[in-house]
């Protein structure tokens, strides 16, 4: 009796409320599992409260991306359709999120390069394994706990940049290229997205002033200290809102020549009026013979 019979139909189970059925709606998943070419994302990131979705699908392809992959806001432009505006803020949210950090080291030959590093899970490294635990579980440090030495400081915010009076895109690019190529007159002045993002509108602003990008250029980069440059973005800053020159003088547009009426056309040339050859009377004719009356009294001229 206690052999299961496998013809025997199955039990309809009853419909419990909550149950997903067949004509319920929501979301369904149809997986299939990844042997090759896949990347974990943890919930924590795809299911993120604060962050935008712009700045989720970015930290996504990220993570996606092997080591050493360029990751500037140039290329992240090049790869997808929106604008370095957009892509430069959601840099922007993940940094702030713990999901990106930017180190900026001095190569052995002196230049200085930033290293951009995609964390999966912010403040991983911030939690140590409890003491006595078989589990490896880690937990939070205790309260008052130093933080560790290297541990980056909160960034001080930069100082305020002129604003240009219209946001115009091109003239928000020929900053953004222009700042871009500072570290070619100077290695010292190699900036992040972040310091791009903030000091291209303060640029955009000394260009709307009918400043030419080489005048710019000369402004940031002339008469620099000889000291290593810790916040070179602070520095320029500073310059841009320092030393912004005045807006170009109005300039009146020319005013109008006042009317002149056209000269009057000359009458037009007339001969000398002939005279009649039978009473020597001058009367109008195209050419010489006799006038009216004449005619009149010589009905065989007429």
């Amino acid at each position: 009796m206690d052999t299961e019979n496998p013809s025997a139909p199955p039990c309809v189970e009853s419909r419990n409320a909550g149950k997903n059925h067949p004509h319920a709606g929501g979301l369904t998943h149809d997986n299939a599992r990844h042997t090759t070419r896949f990347t974990v994302i943890g919930n924590h990131l795809a299911q993120h409260q604060e962050l935008s979705l712009l700045a989720i699908g970015l930290a996504v392809h990220l993570q996606s991306l092997p080591k050493g992959a360029r990751v500037d806001i140039k290329t992240l432009t090049a790869r997808f359709p929106e604008g370095a505006t957009r892509i430069a803020a959601a840099l922007r949210e993940l940094e702030t999120h713990g999901y990106l950090r930017r180190e900026r080291r001095r190569s052995p030959d002196g230049r200085i390069t930033t290293r951009t590093i995609s964390c999966n899970r912010p403040g991983h490294h911030d939690r140590r394994p409890a003491t006595g635990t078989a589990t490896g579980t880690a937990t939070d440090p205790p309260a008052g706990h130093a933080p560790k030495k290297g541990t980056a400081r909160p960034r001080k915010a930069l100082p305020v940049v002129p604003q240009p009076g219209y946001r115009s895109p091109d003239l928000l690019q020929t900053a953004i290229d222009l700042l871009a190529g500072l570290r070619r007159h100077d290695p010292r002045l190699l900036l992040s997205a972040t310091d791009t993002e903030h000091l291209a509108p303060g640029v955009a602003a000394w260009l709307e002033r009918e400043i030419t990008p080489t005048a710019v250029r000369h402004a940031l980069t002339a008469d620099l200290p000889n000291d290593p440059l810790h916040r070179p973005a602070a520095l320029l800053a500073h310059r841009l809102a320092a030393q912004l020159p005045p807006p170009p003088p109005f300039r009146a547009p020319p005013e109008a020549p006042p009317f002149q009426a056209p000269p009057e056309a000359p009458p037009p040339a007339r001969g000398p009026i002939p005279t009649c050859d039978g009473c020597d009377r001058p009367f109008r004719s195209p050419a010489r013979g006799l006038c009216r009356d004449c005619r009149t009294d010589h009905p065989e001229a007429a």
